[in-house]
Formats: C-alpha cells, structure tokens, sequence
C-alpha cells in the first residue's frame, strides 16, 4: 500500500517517539486512501471524515476494543509508546487517550519500518472497522 523507503534493521532500537512520529504519518496515508476509495473528495468533508480515524480519542478507543487481537509483543510496543514521556499533550484529550494513541502509532511506525505490510494492512483494516462499526452504533442510538 504504501512504498517502503529505507528499511530499518532493527526497528526495536528506534526512540518509541519516532516510532509514533513515522506511525502517524503512516496512518495518515492509510485513512486518506481508505476515504477517497469510499468515495469522499472534497478537501474539508477529508478533513472532517479523517479525524473520525486519526484523532488521539478515537485511536485511543480503537486500541482499547481490539487490545486482545494484538500479538504479545506489538503489545509490549503499544505500552512502550504508551509511556514515552512526551514534552506536549493537546488540550482536546486526556492524557491517557493521548498516551494510548501514542502507543498505538508507535506501533504503526514499527510495522512500517520493519516492512511488515500484511500485519499492516490486517491492524489497518481493524481500525476501519471499529470505527465504522461504532458510527453505525452511535447513528441507531440516535434514531431510538
């Protein structure tokens, strides 16, 4: 899905905020093609569609609902990333969700470098479809 730049040796070694840093851009990536494939084009519905995946709360929810899904070991990279103690957290969010989503991208990046595409693409498909899921859930709650 997404070209593979200089491969990383040993990923592990990488400080877990880089790991975030890469994990983010990578989950970018993954949610504007997931949107434009959906069929949103315009630039602000994007933009307001993206946050929906991207957001420190909602990545922070998604990791709670599929935590068990993850292998040992990509949970041990999500509660290293969890707890890298970062200069800045957004006014919008707790700290937890923050340092939860963190964990989560610090993931992400991991994957990435390690060249991981298919776990990639399985942890990518299961964040689409927690979200979705739970937008269908909220959209019947509000109808009832």
């Amino acid at each position: 899905m997404i070209g593979q730049g200089k491969r990383i040796e040993n990923p592990r070694l990488v400080n877990s905020l880089a790991l975030a840093y890469m994990g983010d851009a990578v989950l970018e990536v993954y949610v504007r093609s997931h949107l434009i494939a959906e069929g949103s084009v315009r630039p602000n519905r994007l933009h307001r569609d993206a946050i929906r995946y991207v957001s420190a709360r909602a990545q922070a929810d998604v990791v709670r609902k599929i935590f068990e899904r993850f292998t040992e070991d990509e949970q041990d990279i999500i509660k290293r990333g969890r707890n890298a103690k970062s200069a800045t957290v957004p006014k919008n969010v707790s700290v937890s969700d923050y340092r939860l989503s963190t964990g989560f991208e610090c993931l992400i990046g991991y994957l990435y470098l390690q060249g991981n595409q298919p776990r990639l693409d399985q942890i990518m498909d299961w964040l689409f479809e927690t979200v979705e899921n739970q937008d269908r859930t909220d959209k019947e709650n509000d109808h009832e």
